[in-house]
């Protein structure tokens, strides 16, 4: 598997990054985790607009979906478009938001979109084996657990601590974490993880490297996001960056 980092600022696009997007890649097929706001900017640096072969959404805010929004025009007005409708995985309740957010006259985008309901459970996209489950988050969120060839990627997507999540996590090659609020702050409860609490999850869950993602540049501190992390986790810590890819 191949991760390519789209987008990875959170809540709203930063300075130097669309919101959060994911590109995974295996046998030539092609996943897209999360559609946040920018990332189909990013998308055509790395592939072809019709290039994708399956999205997964893993909640509704809008940092993580709205760049599903724009992508309907690319893939029903191209000049060799229309191209066929794309299979799209996501809680209850995307087709009328995203359909809505498009347009609240004719929303309809049944013909760009074949959407697939997300529950807790695991099944095939491709040549992934998927694994979501329900996390700790105030809307109906799912992080993601990938599987291919023997190795193993799991995502957050937005959480604060809970077993869930130590479940998908355990013992992956590679953990793509949020850590989106500093410690010693007064956090909003069950909404987002800090440095320390995607590195204290990642050394239960015994996983090979920690990725940190959605972060927020404007109101938080790279350097004691990462502190936290490495404080907590023995393993190997970064903080992704747009452009970034691992092999998985």
């Amino acid at each position: 598997m191949r991760l390519t980092i789209l987008g990875c600022a959170g809540s709203f696009p930063g300075p130097e990054s669309a919101c959060s997007a994911y590109l995974v890649e295996a046998d030539g097929f092609r996943l897209l985790l999360d559609f946040g706001s920018g990332s189909l900017s990013a998308l055509q640096r790395y592939v072809g607009l019709k290039a994708l072969d399956a999205i997964l959404l893993t909640h509704l805010h809008g940092d993580h979906i709205l760049d599903a929004v724009p992508y309907v025009v690319v893939r029903r007005y191209a000049p060799d478009g229309p191209y066929p409708p794309l299979p799209v995985y996501a809680p209850s309740g995307a087709p009328d938001r995203l359909a809505n957010a498009y347009s609240l006259d004719d929303g309809s985008i049944d013909d760009v979109y074949t959407f697939y309901g997300l529950q807790a459970g695991t099944f095939p996209i491709g040549p992934f084996a998927v694994t979501v489950d329900r996390v700790n988050h105030p809307v109906e969120t799912y992080g993601v657990r990938l599987e291919h060839g023997g190795r193993s990627l799991c995502y957050s997507s937005d959480t604060a601590p809970c077993e869930s999540l130590l479940r998908l996590a355990n013992r992956a090659d590679l953990f793509l974490c949020e850590a989106s609020y500093l410690d010693g702050v007064d956090n909003p409860p069950d909404l987002h993880l800090t440095g320390r609490e995607a590195g204290e999850i990642a050394t239960k869950a015994e996983v090979g490297r920690l990725l940190l993602t959605h972060l927020v540049p404007a109101w938080g501190s790279e350097a004691v996001t990462y502190e936290a992390a490495l404080s907590a986790f023995a393993g190997p810590v970064e903080i992704v960056r747009p452009g970034a890819r691992y092999e998985v």
